[in-house]
């Protein structure tokens, strides 16, 4: 926050907040979910891209002290791993098939009446958008909000399925290799934070890429298949009544696809944040840019930023970095409208 009198004062142990693992038998397997909060507050549950979890994937967010205020606040955070891909995962025994999106899908039904949850908010980047978005779809009442960094909806792309295979093919022979690793950092975060041959990784890149050398192959595998076999869902988001926000990075190799699934949507119901210089992870490589329109989102359901912290340059309730269009009416819940997070020169 560097040293502005005005910035948010938060505890450390308060971001330091233990979750607590529970291994939710389901149906269609075992499955991690790691719970940070008040039990009693509405759920927000999260769903990561291939090979993440939620320390790869929504850590970035979460060590935002005014997105970890403003979340942790209203909601208890659960934490979904896909199967076999939690911390210390043991590698799935080759003779459980394969679950499909829907599979994956009627999991998180399974958890939810496991926790006994109802309408829980959700957010899920890329295939855990697709994954949330099908489970919202398939389970209309189960579903208040979805927030949805870079997601999919239509089938493989010819370039994705490809890609997906090679991928594929890798993880079963040599497992998670150097290559397999470049593959899935392309498809997270932009080139200006991947680094070249002469200027190095960024710090969230490296990290990303020693988290997912933690990753069991197999596991993983069984993940990407899924994936790559899914149906296109952009019909069935016509049947969405829930509000939708949509961040999408305009370098990710996913941006045409948002833009398809923002048009499907109701317009009244949903908002698309296009994230300047920044890949498909938008949660790791540019959480900042998330913060202002979550607040707006969340204003809608009647959620608010706790008033004991102050306001920072780069906190939601700064006038000074509020886009003009989030003053309307609209914007407070009745119509979320598109906006860009920067303003180009």
């Amino acid at each position: 926050m560097g040293d502005s009198s005005e910035s948010v004062s938060v505890d450390v142990e308060f971001i330091s907040l233990p979750g607590k693992e529970h291994i939710v038998k389901t149906s269609h397997g075992y499955v991690s979910v790691t719970v940070f909060g008040d039990l009693d507050k509405p759920a927000l549950i999260t769903y990561p891209d291939l090979a993440l979890n939620y320390m790869s994937c929504f850590q970035g967010l979460f060590l935002c002290p005014e997105a970890f205020s403003l979340l942790i606040h209203n909601f208890c955070i659960y934490h979904l791993s896909p199967p076999g891909h939690e911390l210390e995962a043991a590698v799935i025994s080759p003779d459980e098939p394969v679950l499909s999106v829907d599979d994956l899908t009627d999991q998180i039904a399974e958890i939810l009446d496991y926790f006994g949850l109802g309408a829980v908010m959700c957010m899920g980047v890329t295939a855990g958008a697709y994954i949330l978005t099908l489970f919202a779809i398939k389970y209309t009442r189960r579903v208040m909000g979805l927030i949805l960094v870079s997601p999919l909806c239509k089938a493989p792309s010819w370039t994705e399925w490809l890609c997906n295979k090679v991928m594929s093919n890798l993880l079963y022979i040599c497992g998670m290799c150097g290559l397999v690793k470049e593959l899935l950092l392309m498809r997270y975060f932009s080139k200006e934070v991947r680094g070249s041959t002469d200027v190095p990784d960024s710090d969230v890149v490296q990290a990303c890429r020693r988290l997912l050398g933690e990753r069991q192959s197999p596991n993983v595998l069984r993940f990407v298949e899924a994936i790559n076999r899914r149906p296109d869902i952009s019909e069935g988001l016509r049947r969405l009544q829930c509000r939708s926000l949509i961040f999408v990075g305009e370098n990710s190799p996913f941006h045409f696809e948002a833009l398809h699934m923002t048009s499907k949507l109701d317009r009244r119901l949903s908002a698309l944040v296009e994230v300047q210089s920044c890949g498909s992870v938008v949660t790791e490589e540019q959480p900042d840019a998330m913060l202002i329109p979550l607040e707006y989102f969340l204003v809608g359901y009647g959620f608010y930023k706790p008033s004991q912290y102050s306001v920072s340059p780069r906190s939601p309730l700064s006038p000074t970095s509020i886009s003009p269009e989030l003053f309307s009416p609209e914007s407070m819940g009745l119509k979320l409208k598109p906006i860009k997070t920067r303003i180009p020169a």
